[in-house]
């Protein structure tokens, strides 16, 4: 019997330790399809963190999943092997741009890692996999998408743009994930979402992942899940409290020497800094070279190979200075990161714990370190407010300077004056003030489809 077709959860086809939810302890433990168990051996994939352990059981049996998990703590893992379990064992088969899976990813850096996990953990097997993001051409992607896929693995905008075209319709998707959705509304993508999950079908297995359970996000997976398994894997330590986090204050003509005295520290092996804006990101790995050190930048107006091949140079250590903006906050998944620097303070308080959690990955300790103007002290009280913690002056011996535009005061001690939200100084920042990326709007009343009953599969085609 054929039972891709059969509208039957499938913990009543496997063993019931599944449906009494028991974690697993061993990969060996679960019947994972053979194909895949021998790729995981192949890494010496053997204990199952945290995340897997409570989500594969479940998302193997066909149950929707609401996992939160910080980034680095093996969630790719928690349901690409249950996908592929998924694919070896019913052997669906994908129409020309229907695809069988689709997973969402909220940038393309994490997109193409994404797509290098299913690789890695699908070795063994035969399954047709195709990345669709924006920044590069669409002649590739549509090309793979004609020929049948099984596995998506798409950002929102792009998406978007060959559904409009007709290049791909989401009709025959069995499983669908949403990675990291709380970055996708601060990136402003509910209503590219709402697009996109009204055109699959209500009958399908949702998988729901974010490192946060904010109010906008639980009323998204409300409206997306069916009767989920929730799983809420806290650290023992938050990826906070796991950083050494220092303030250094720093007047604006003072910052590249600054920042250039630090990058030559013996201490600093890999590091990443983060400027507001492109533009500034670009200016200020010009002036690092001058200074000596060699840097390479990463940000939106890159093209796809430039920002491939940067991330290339950081992972190998050719290069050991990344100069970054907020796109990349989440977007990097590198183990070994030193330091990360603020060179300029983030707008959005939540992209400052974004930005530090790229050091102390998966545990590990790490450093970050803020530079803060008298410009951005209304930013440094948004950051200190959010994490319940005041930053732990490098120097406190200096003085914050007035902020620019403000009447000097005759002690140069800063004084009063405004918080310096539309400022222009600072010399890195280019025109049109930061676009904060916010969904806004009202995130009630959803229509999005939710599965009618639990289970991954379709009806027949």
């Amino acid at each position: 019997m054929n039972r891709s077709v059969v509208a039957v959860p499938r913990f009543c086809e496997r063993s019931p330790t599944i449906l009494k939810r028991t974690p697993l302890k061993t990969f060996e433990s679960i019947d994972l399809f053979e194909p895949l168990k021998r790729a995981l051996a192949d890494q010496d994939y053997t204990t199952p963190t945290p995340i897997q352990a409570q989500a594969i059981p479940p998302a193997v049996a066909g149950q929707d999943i609401l996992g939160c998990a910080q980034t680095g703590t093996g969630k790719t893992a928690a349901f690409a092997l249950p996908i592929l379990d998924f694919l070896g064992h019913e052997k669906p088969r994908a129409a020309p741009n229907r695809p069988t899976t689709l997973v969402l990813a909220p940038t393309r850096e994490l997109a193409i890692q994404i797509g290098d996990s299913f690789r890695r953990y699908g070795k063994h097997m035969k399954f047709h996999s195709a990345l669709v993001y924006g920044g590069v051409g669409q002649a590739g992607q549509v090309s793979s998408l004609r020929r049948g896929v099984d596995v998506l693995i798409a950002t929102p905008g792009r998406l978007i743009d060959l559904m409009d075209q007709g290049h791909v319709s989401l009709r025959d998707v069995q499983i669908f994930v949403l990675d990291e959705a709380d970055r996708m509304l601060d990136m402003g993508f509910l209503p590219a979402l709402k697009k996109i999950i009204a055109a699959l079908p209500s009958q399908r297995q949702s998988m729901f992942f974010s490192a946060t359970l904010a109010p906008k996000i639980r009323e998204l997976a409300n409206s997306l899940l069916f009767n989920p398994v929730s799983i809420n894997v806290t650290p023992k330590k938050t990826s906070v409290e796991l950083i050494e986090q220092r303030l250094r204050i720093v007047r604006r003509e003072n910052k590249v020497s600054s920042l250039t005295e630090l990058l030559l520290g013996k201490d600093v092996t890999r590091s990443i800094v983060f400027t507001r804006t492109k533009h500034g990101a670009n200016a200020l790995v010009k002036k690092l070279d001058k200074s000596g050190i060699q840097a390479v930048a990463i940000h939106g107006n890159k093209t796809q190979n430039a920002r491939q091949k940067a991330l290339h140079a950081f992972r190998s250590d050719q290069i050991n200075v990344l100069v970054a903006t907020d796109v990349a906050a989440r977007g990097i998944d590198i183990d070994g990161v030193s330091h990360v620097i603020n060179y300029d303070m983030p707008v959005e308080p939540e992209s400052y714990v974004h930005r530090i959690g790229r050091t102390g990955r998966a545990g590990a300790d790490g450093i970050a370190i803020s530079f803060c103007t008298g410009d951005e002290r209304g930013e440094l009280h948004a950051i200190e407010s959010l994490i319940g913690q005041k930053l732990k002056i490098e120097n406190p011996e200096e003085r914050f300077e007035a902020p620019s535009g403000a009447p000097k005061s005759r002690g140069g001690g800063g004084g009063g004056g405004g918080r310096g939200r539309g400022r222009s100084g600072g010399g890195e920042r280019s025109g049109g003030g930061p676009s904060r990326g916010r969904s806004g709007g009202s995130s009630s009343n959803h229509s999005f489809g939710r599965n009618k009953k639990p289970g991954r599969h379709a009806s027949a085609r």
